[in-house]
C-alpha cells in the first residue's frame, strides 16, 4: 500500500485470481511533469461534471486536497461555472451540456449520494432520514430530474418503488422499464 500511495506501483494483470503489481516506471513509461494548476482545473471540471453542484468543502473531502487547492481549482475554471445555491457551483450548460439524466433506481450507496457536505440539492426537504439511515445505510433510491424522488426495494424477487410525491408518467415509464432491466439482470446473474 505505501508504494501505492507514493505512485511507484500499480494494479496490473491478473494472474489467475491473484492481482499483479508492477512499477510504474515500466508499465507506463515515463511520464510528463504536471503542471498543479492545470491538474487542479481538470479536477474541479470532472468533479463538477460527475457531482455538480457542489462547494469547495466538498471537492476537498471528495478528493482529499486542502481547501486551498480546492479553491483554485474552482477559481481556474470559473468562466466554466455559475453559483447553484449558498456556497455551491455548477458548471454552465456550456460545458456540462445541459441535459438531466434520465430517470433511474440508483443501487445503495451509489456515487450520487456520497461527497457532499450537505445533499440538500439533492434530496428534497426533510426526506434524507429514509435515505440514509442513522447508522450510515444508504438506501437505493429513484432519481427524477436530478433529484432523490424516493427509495426503491427488492422484495421477495420484486422490486417496489415506494416514491416520495407523484412521479409523472413519462418518467414512471421510464422507471418501469428500469424495473425490468434489474429483473432481467437478476435472473441473468441467477443462471451463472
Amino acid at each position: 500500500m505505501f508504494c501505492s500511495l507514493r505512485g511507484l506501483i500499480v494494479r496490473g494483470p491478473m494472474r489467475g485470481r491473484e492481482q499483479q503489481f508492477v512499477l510504474v516506471d515500466e508499465w507506463l513509461g515515463e511520464q510528463p511533469p504536471v503542471d498543479t494548476d492545470a491538474a487542479l482545473a481538470e479536477l474541479a471540471r470532472r468533479y463538477l461534471a460527475g457531482h455538480g453542484p457542489a462547494g469547495v468543502r466538498d471537492l476537498a473531502k471528495w478528493a482529499a486536497v486542502t481547501l486551498g487547492q480546492a479553491k483554485a481549482g474552482f477559481e481556474a475554471i470559473g468562466e466554466e461555472v455559475v453559483e447553484a445555491g449558498p456556497e455551491l457551483l455548477r458548471l454552465n450548460d456550456s460545458a456540462a451540456g445541459g441535459e438531466m439524466p434520465a430517470p433511474k433506481l440508483l443501487g445503495p450507496f451509489d456515487p450520487i449520494l456520497h461527497g457532499w457536505q450537505s445533499r440538500d440539492f439533492l434530496i428534497p426537504d426533510e426526506r434524507e432520514r429514509s435515505v440514509v439511515t442513522t447508522n450510515g445505510i444508504f438506501r437505493p433510491t429513484i432519481l427524477v430530474d436530478g433529484q432523490v424522488a424516493g427509495i426503491w426495494r427488492l422484495a421477495a424477487g420484486e422490486i417496489e418503488l415506494q416514491p416520495f410525491g407523484e412521479i409523472n408518467p413519462a418518467a414512471l415509464g421510464a422507471l418501469e422499464a428500469e424495473v425490468d432491466d434489474v429483473h432481467r439482470f437478476l435472473r441473468a446473474s441467477d443462471r451463472d
